[in-house]
């Protein structure tokens, strides 16, 4: 039986037809893909990269920097599962989400723009800083962020009269966490130690020691 549909019309099936038959093996491609999930967890593959996470493994519940947020939170809050204080306020992000102050927020440094960031605020009124409300209860004082590696957590640095990212803000050759700022007999560094320190030196949950 002859095809009686004119020419220019059956180019036009043939061409959709090729199409057809191209679109199905790209709607079929592996969850690797852009904007995939290639081990489920409900993390981007492409997010997880960036922030140093395994897009093989399904880690959603583990919590990488230790600040009271799983990494599957951090991704849908947008803040940072390899820094315990996004904002850098002093106030570390699991707090912030966890403690229900409005005066708070986990993007905001100073989220009342009134010149004081979020950490050296007093929220609940009991004389004692956001940032250090939890102090009492952490199990290692390690886990507290300290950028210039100076022995003094970045939350403590500005109540010593110290700089964020200088190790040695004096510039006297004495690193900030060997001064003894207070002059109280004890270094600037051992300052929030704690007897029971308890450090986990397996920051992945991976079962070794970093």
């Amino acid at each position: 039986m002859n095809d009686t549909t004119p020419r220019p019309r059956r180019i036009a099936i043939g061409l959709t037809a090729c199409f057809a038959t191209l679109v199905v093996p790209l709607a079929s491609l592996p969850a690797m893909a852009a904007g995939g999930d290639r081990d489920g967890d409900g993390m981007p593959n492409r997010w997880e990269l960036r922030h140093g996470l395994n897009p093989n493994r399904a880690d959603a519940a583990r919590d990488r920097d230790k600040d009271g947020l799983r990494n599957i939170a951090e991704y849908r809050l947008h803040t940072d599962p390899t820094d315990e204080d996004t904002d850098d306020d002093g106030h570390d992000d699991g707090d912030e989400v966890h403690d229900g102050y409005r005066s708070t927020d986990v993007l905001e440094s100073d989220t009342d723009d009134d010149g004081i960031e979020d950490g050296d605020e007093d929220a609940d009124g009991d004389d004692v800083a956001n940032e250090d409300e939890d102090d009492a209860t952490e199990q290692c004082r390690a886990d507290d962020d300290d950028t210039d590696s100076d022995g003094v957590a970045d939350e403590d640095e500005n109540e010593l009269g110290l700089e964020v990212g200088d190790a040695d803000s004096d510039d006297d050759g004495i690193e900030d966490g060997d001064e003894d700022e207070d002059e109280d007999g004890v270094d600037n560094e051992d300052e929030d130690d704690d007897a029971d320190d308890d450090c986990d030196d397996d920051d992945e949950d991976e079962g070794d020691d970093d």
